[in-house]
């Protein structure tokens, strides 16, 4: 069964491949279709790989295979190969599974559209390579999947690229996430240096051999391997791409920039714990300040936003946060558990707001919303419970695996605590925000003074996903219940991978009970706040949208006005150092050897009696210079 791995990625391969050659032939819907099927077969391959894992002992939970030799460049050998662990089936399971009915929700959200076969090309190549990215089993086939979503990314978000801000937006999203690119590529290039090895797994794995790694090395590649996160995972300062990527068809944002592709900085993080443990103390620390500011700073621009994919995105960068803030706390499977919740609550809200736009005409305005929940009963239903999910109400999925991050930040660092508490008060407050405007309310949809608006319910193929996605978004919490040991079933599962390097806290019954209360007071409290403001209109809703917050505090125009003014002096100040000071060097020294050999070209005179001349003159010199030595 575990050798079936192979399957996982080559389904949606073999969709791809499929849709490049016969993609226009099927067309509108067969192309979805088809696609469908490629992601929910790899779904069940992924079942049937992971049967197989539960079967064997715990200790042994770990399977490498090598389907060819990839590179083999002197002491550099890099396999093309799979590692089955308890960390890599997980992320496979709700990447297909997500991914899935993201794909079946895709059917109905791009019906008409002119380049309908092409959106599904996209999107079984993106998962082919979201596959390759979390089943490599060494870091450089991690980093063929890493570039793979990065490529897919920027065509998805561009998909209407007729809009020069859809353009702009795939354009942004990839120059940004090369800069983490980098990042990544040196901490290999080092990784390599100093053990010899990029494969994971094994006696001579990076992971084994991370002990032999000095301090400083290992600070270097762990802090490397975070820029690289930072990137992809849209963490200060590299988060400007993520809340612009919204530019791309709905089903997208919730695939790429909620369930799968933005996690995948926190499973190379997780990945790598062995070598952070190595690293010096501090490293973690620098992880969790980064996750948790983060996470402040995007709830705080979310709570002033009128787009209603806006508002999902900054949740988005807010949520990687809290992750990162578990990583840098030392706890690894709530990190994994808050990816799981996350993306089966993220994935339902983004597909709820599609929803709402597929309903009203293509509107984004929450101002122009309202009452909607009359209209749109299931797409309601469903984004309510997404809500409670992420306000952290229990016993709604996302209670549980942000109780379980805030808990290890108590014992790690009560400063990071704090901020992490704020940022869930935050988060219940525009979450709540959002749910009262789109769904509550009177209609403003009706006095907009456009054409004639008529919301109504998403055919089945939308909404048979947010069904799915509600009910996981509900139970998913039970992974990890922290009520008992036994019932920490996540944490158990990845023992075997995360065991070691994951802290072990102490904390008395009572303190997490007045931790969790805390936490669930906190959400309590956010929603509460919005329903007397959004609701019965007690407090005017303008003293907690200040432009300053909805202009996201000026980062992404600063940024901006930096690169399009000194930045871009900067770079032509170095583009003309490379062609006249770089370039003028090398070419300069071309054209003196060239000018030597013009001048040398005047002896080759093609004459016998020339060339005879010159023996002559030549062993005349050397007789005399014998003849000098010898009489020295």
């Amino acid at each position: 069964m575990l050798e079936l791995v192979w399957l996982v990625p080559a389904l949606p391969l073999v969709g791809f491949l499929t849709l490049v050659v016969f993609g226009r032939r099927l067309g509108d819907p067969w192309a979805g279709w088809v696609a469908t099927a490629a992601i929910g077969g790899s779904f069940v391959a992924t079942v049937i790989v992971y049967a197989g894992l539960v079967g064997e002992p715990a200790e042994e939970r770990q399977f490498t295979q090598t389907l060819f030799e990839w590179v083999p460049a002197g002491g550099l050998e890099v396999d093309m190969g799979f590692l089955v662990d308890p960390l890599s089936i997980t992320m496979a399971l709700f990447v297909t599974g997500v991914g899935a009915l993201i794909h079946l929700y895709s059917v109905g959200y791009m019906h008409g559209d002119p380049k309908y076969s092409k959106f599904f090309v996209y999107l079984n190549l993106f998962a082919f390579s979201m596959l390759m990215l979390v089943l490599g089993e060494n870091l450089v086939v991690t980093f063929l999947g890493w570039e793979g979503v990065g490529a897919c990314s920027y065509l998805l978000i561009s998909f209407w690229f007729s809009k020069e801000a859809n353009a702009s937006a795939g354009k942004k999203a990839f120059v940004t996430n090369r800069i983490g690119d980098l990042g990544f590529m040196l901490a290999m290039f080092l990784a390599f240096a100093s053990l010899g090895t990029l494969q994971y797994a094994g006696e001579n794995g990076l992971l084994e051999r991370a002990a032999d790694l000095a301090p400083v090395t290992a600070t270097a590649v762990a802090l490397l391997l975070f820029v690289g996160a930072c990137g992809k995972s849209a963490q200060l300062p590299l988060y400007v791409w993520l809340p612009d990527a919204m530019a791309g068809p709905t089903p997208v944002s919730a695939l790429i920039h909620a369930a799968t592709m933005v996690t995948s900085g926190v499973y190379l993080m997780t990945r790598v714990a062995p070598v952070i443990a190595e690293s010096y103390g501090w490293v973690p620390d620098v992880i969790g300040w980064v996750g948790a500011l983060t996470a402040l700073f995007a709830a705080t621009i979310a709570v002033a936003q009128t787009d209603i994919k806006k508002v999902l995105a900054y949740s988005t960068i807010s949520q990687l946060g809290y992750m990162f803030l578990a990583i840098g706390s030392g706890a690894y499977v709530a990190a994994v558990f808050h990816m799981v919740t996350h993306a089966f609550f993220k994935a339902l809200l983004f597909l709820g707001s599609g929803s709402v736009i597929h309903g009203l005409h293509d509107e984004q305005d929450m101002n122009r919303m309202g009452g909607l929940r009359r209209f749109m009963p299931i797409t309601a239903a469903t984004f309510i419970v997404g809500w409670l999910a992420i306000a952290g109400v229990p016993p709604f999925s996302g209670f549980w695996s942000k109780d379980e991050i805030l808990l290890f930040a108590w014992a790690d660092n009560k400063a990071l605590w704090a901020i992490g508490l704020v940022t869930a008060l935050l988060t219940a407050f525009y979450m709540s925000r959002q749910v009262f405007l789109v769904f509550f309310g009177k209609p403003r949809f009706e006095t907009t003074g456009r054409h004639a608006v008529h919301p109504h319910e998403s055919p089945w193929t939308m909404w048979v996903p947010l069904v799915a996605l509600a009910g996981l978004a509900f139970v998913g919490g039970g992974l990890n219940l922290s009520l008992a040991d036994d019932l920490k079933f996540l944490e158990h599962w990845l023992e075997p991978v995360l065991g070691e390097n994951e802290a072990h806290i102490t904390v008395a019954t009572g303190t997490k009970v007045g931790l969790g209360a805390a936490a669930t007071l906190a959400g309590l409290a956010g929603i509460v706040g919005a329903a007397l403001v959004y609701l019965q209109r007690r407090v005017s809703s303008e003293r907690f949208e200040p432009q300053i917050l909805a202009r996201g505090w000026r980062y992404d125009e600063s940024v901006s006005a930096f690169m399009g003014g000194p930045g871009r002096a900067g770079f032509q100040r170095a583009t003309a150092f490379d062609r006249t000071v770089v370039d003028g060097a090398v070419n300069g020294v071309a054209a003196l050897v060239r000018a030597c050999g013009a001048r040398l070209r005047l002896a080759q005179s093609g004459y016998v009696r020339n060339y005879a001349l010159g023996f002559a003159v030549g062993a005349v010199v050397i007789v005399g210079l014998f003849l000098t030595r010898a009489s020295a």
